[in-house]
């Protein structure tokens, strides 16, 4: 999901001349967030600081990668104007970068990512079975419960025999 911003430009030549820009990423903050995320199937996100050097020359990286990618939203949380929502996600190092693929954190890892890394990440998180990713997420919660059933479900409620 590409955001289009549209808006008028007065020029000598051509007055209210109307200007179409295709913004490559999208400013999350924790009012959009959910929204973003539950609306996309791939989104990958950009946790920076204005202040932080490696984030600073990870940031035309990442947009170039946006434009290859037009098909995927690229979103950037700056984490000095959204503290809680970098707090959310435990974010202590920027840059950090996050890719959710349905609803479904697949990686977090902070460094800034050279443009060869960055494609090859891109096409490893695109290349995901996501049933399968959901399988083994499922798998794990079981086996860190001990296999008993979710409080909510009918298999908890029944009574022992």
């Amino acid at each position: 999901m590409l955001r289009v911003l549209r808006s008028f430009t007065e020029d000598k030549k051509c007055s209210n001349q109307e200007v179409w820009t295709i913004v490559a990423t999208v400013e999350l903050t924790k009012e959009n967030f959910d929204q973003t995320v539950s609306e996309n199937s791939f989104v990958l996100i950009d946790f920076w600081a204005g202040w932080c050097r490696p984030c600073l020359q990870f940031a035309p990286v990442y947009e170039k990668a946006a434009e290859a990618n037009p098909d995927l939203v690229f979103a950037k949380v700056d984490t000095e104007a959204q503290q809680e929502l970098a707090a959310a996600f435990q974010i202590s190092s920027i840059p950090t970068l996050m890719i959710v693929r349905d609803q479904v954190a697949i990686f977090a890892q902070p460094g800034a990512l050279p443009e060869a890394a960055l494609t090859d990440l891109i096409g490893q998180a695109r290349a995901l079975d996501m049933d399968e990713v959901r399988a083994k997420i499922a798998a794990e919660q079981k086996a860190e419960t001990g296999g008993a059933p979710d409080a909510g479900t009918p298999e908890a409620a029944a009574p022992d025999a």
